[in-house]
């Protein structure tokens, strides 16, 4: 995966979890340049620079829980950049275009940087033409009207809607699988639906991760993994903490200021394919 957020990518990711002065010390030692944020890049805030950024990204699969934590931020010009990626679903994009909020406790619509209309929206699903919301999620005998069907809930009073119907009487399997794997399910009403090993295994492979630190201390390969959350300082920045908080720990612990270990990082990452935590702890004990 190309990176073009940061001059030293997953490098420079780690490098901005230790103390700044240690971090500029090493940066000299192993040859790395300082780090140059988006702010500070000219024309970042024109119409459309951070489109044009981040084009390259929007051709890459990601799973699907990271366009949702970049859809949390509410924020236009994120939104298209959302809109135009491979990897978002009818779902995704019936949602950016309806204006609806997805960060926590947010109810204002949130426009889009692009000049979509509703004639933008993917198609509606017959189903839900004949028999609304509910009756076209019980409708569903196979995957894909499940899916289809699934991508007309939206915002918190779909959800809603979808746990009151769930409730008086248990929505049909595939049904409850399409609905599971939309990364913005609520967490209780996913538990409800399974809980098992299988479907565990079957929310990962579908790209549902529980947060973005799980996805930074599970997921391989570190250096996939560490550009993706580098280049989450612009995309979802209200999120990445939740991945810094669980790195900083184990990365000033195994390599800290030691320039050694540093080096040793920057040789192993490109071709590792452990999580970021084997990364460090092997790059610390290799030094």
């Amino acid at each position: 995966m190309h990176d073009d957020s940061a001059p030293d990518g997953p490098v420079g990711f780690l490098l901005g979890l230790i103390e700044d002065e240690d971090a500029a010390r090493v940066r000299r030692r192993i040859g790395r340049p300082q780090p140059v944020t988006p702010q500070a890049t000219p024309g970042w805030g024109s119409p459309g620079a951070l489109r044009a950024h981040c084009s390259w990204w929007t051709q890459t699969p990601v799973p699907s829980s990271m366009l949702l934590w970049v859809l949390q931020e509410d924020d236009p010009e994120l939104n298209a950049v959302v809109w135009r990626h491979v990897s978002a679903d009818d779902a995704m994009r019936r949602a950016i275009v309806h204006g609806i909020p997805h960060g926590p406790g947010r109810t204002h619509a949130v426009r889009v940087a692009e000049p979509l209309s509703r004639n933008d929206e993917p198609p509606v699903p017959g189903s839900f033409s004949l028999f609304g919301l509910v009756g076209a999620l019980r409708a569903a005998t196979t995957m894909k009207p499940a899916r289809q069907a699934a991508s007309m809930v939206l915002g918190t009073p779909g959800w809603q809607a979808v746990a009151g119907a769930d409730a008086e009487r248990p929505l049909p399997g595939y049904t409850r699988w399409a609905l599971s794997v939309r990364p913005d399910c609520p967490p209780e009403l996913r538990a409800r639906f399974g809980s098992h090993a299988k479907f565990t295994h079957r929310l990962r492979q579908a790209g549902v991760i529980d947060g973005p630190a799980r996805y930074a201390t599970e997921w391989r390969p570190a250096d996939r993994v560490l550009r993706v959350l580098a280049l989450g300082r612009t995309l979802f920045p209200t999120r990445l903490c939740e991945a810094e908080d669980a790195l900083r720990p184990l990365v000033r612990a195994h390599l800290g200021g030691r320039e050694d270990a540093w080096a040793v990082l920057a040789q192993l990452v490109g071709n590792y394919h452990g999580t970021v935590p084997e990364l460090v702890v092997m790059a610390g004990a290799i030094a």
